[in-house]
């Protein structure tokens, strides 16, 4: 039986600029989050409801919570729990050969739209692939249905955790096609299986802590 192609997701005018607000809130929040913050307000108000009603219930919840607790949250969440990892190459190779492989393809996509990344920035972050698509929209758009599997599965563990986050990935979920068969079997995998686990060819990757700024590199 033939296997039902993945399908890419058709850009929309407003889809760089929801892009834009998700990479601006999932990012780690440090002193300019607040700011970010007030932006990504802004822009979720002209987006339409089932992308906008989650990035607001988000903003709500940030702008009432201490910017250290909200900090310390962040920290818990995506640095403290493997099943939430926000390195979306995680998801499908582990820490394997295979994911150095990949994270080179997207150093490469981002180099050819004129992006260039520090060495110690991982560009599998979801805040960075989300801030190359809202300047990349139809490159950035097929990269986030490549990983289609891996942020429903990130969005799925988050919301077992009751993580504020999770509306931010319910955001993004809403930008892109609805789960295919090919991408429900590899999230139900995902699920069952978790990552690959051979821990080698790793060293030139390892992840930071996390990345303070989603603005990381944008065309130069």
């Amino acid at each position: 039986m033939k296997r039902k192609p993945t399908r890419t997701a058709r850009t929309q005018p407003w889809h760089p600029h929801a892009w834009q607000a998700q990479s601006l809130l999932f990012a780690y929040p440090d002193e300019q989050f607040a700011q970010r913050l007030a932006l990504a307000g802004q822009v979720a108000a002209t987006l339409p409801e089932p992308v906008a009603g989650p990035l607001l219930r988000f903003t709500a919840h940030a702008g009432q919570t201490a910017p250290a607790d909200l900090a310390t949250a962040y920290v818990a969440t995506f640095d403290h729990r493997k099943r939430c990892c926000p390195y979306l190459t995680y998801y499908a190779h582990g820490d394997t050969r295979k994911r150095g492989v990949a994270l080179l393809r997207l150093k490469q996509a981002y180099a050819a739209a004129g992006w260039r990344l520090s060495d110690d920035e991982l560009p599998d972050h979801l805040a960075v692939v989300l801030e190359f698509a809202a300047t990349e929209p139809d490159t950035g758009a097929g990269l986030l249905t490549e990983h289609r599997a891996g942020l429903e599965l990130l969005r799925l563990a988050l919301h077992d955790d009751d993580s504020p986050w999770a509306h931010v990935l319910d955001s993004v979920s809403a930008t892109l096609p609805a789960l295919a068969g090919n991408d429900r079997e590899a999230v139900l995998r995902l699920a069952v299986a978790g990552p690959p686990e051979e821990q080698v060819g790793l060293d030139p990757y390892a992840s930071p802590v996390f990345l303070p700024d989603p603005v990381v590199g944008g065309p130069r």
